[in-house]
């Protein structure tokens, strides 16, 4: 079945109360650490949820993530199998290069994508990246890098994720969605 929203295209489609083009300030007291908790799969099955929790379950963070990530997320989590990840060459290559990262800490929401600022050491340029949550946050899980939010970024995940169900459902009630008001011819 044809996806019914293209989450590449996602911000024509849905305006998001608490988007923010700006990236969190914060400072380290201020950050939450979260470890993996489980898979959430919701009206749309492409895009299933990470939920990421604070030691105390008092938090939870959704992290949107393709099926593919959700898959290799779910295969290093199971300790009955052999282990098998895509990320082991590029382990492999930081370890050579003495490269570490540090901690993950979700930074910006846009559209319907969140970002983690990964920081590093070892690196003769840089100091940190920031990338779609979605790209690396099974990586971060398989090199057991600390990942953090705030309090602030977890309220509005929680509702950039309360959102997106809420037009999924409704694209599935009455068809998909166009531009921000209409739907399809």
């Amino acid at each position: 079945m044809k996806d019914l929203l293209d989450f590449d295209n996602l911000k024509a489609q849905i305006i998001f109360t608490n988007e923010t083009q700006d990236e969190e300030v914060f400072h380290q007291k201020d950050l939450v650490r979260l470890f993996p908790y489980g898979l959430s799969v919701t009206g749309d099955v492409s895009r299933p949820m990470l939920l990421l929790k604070d030691e105390g379950h008092q938090y939870t963070l959704p992290v949107a993530v393709s099926p593919i990530e959700a898959g290799v997320a779910l295969s290093q989590s199971n300790k009955t199998i052999p282990q098998s990840t895509p990320h082991r060459f590029a382990e492999m290559l930081m370890n050579s290069l003495n490269i570490e990262i540090k901690q993950a800490v979700f930074v910006e929401i846009r559209g319907a994508h969140q970002y983690l600022r990964l920081y590093i050491s070892g690196h003769p340029q840089l100091n940190s990246l920031k990338l779609r949550a979605d790209e690396v946050i099974s990586f971060c899980l398989h090199m057991n890098v600390p990942v953090f939010a705030t309090k602030n970024f977890i309220g509005r995940s929680r509702v950039m994720s309360a959102e997106v169900e809420g037009q999924i459902q409704k694209s599935q009630n009455h068809g998909p969605l166009t531009g921000k008001m209409g739907y399809l011819n």
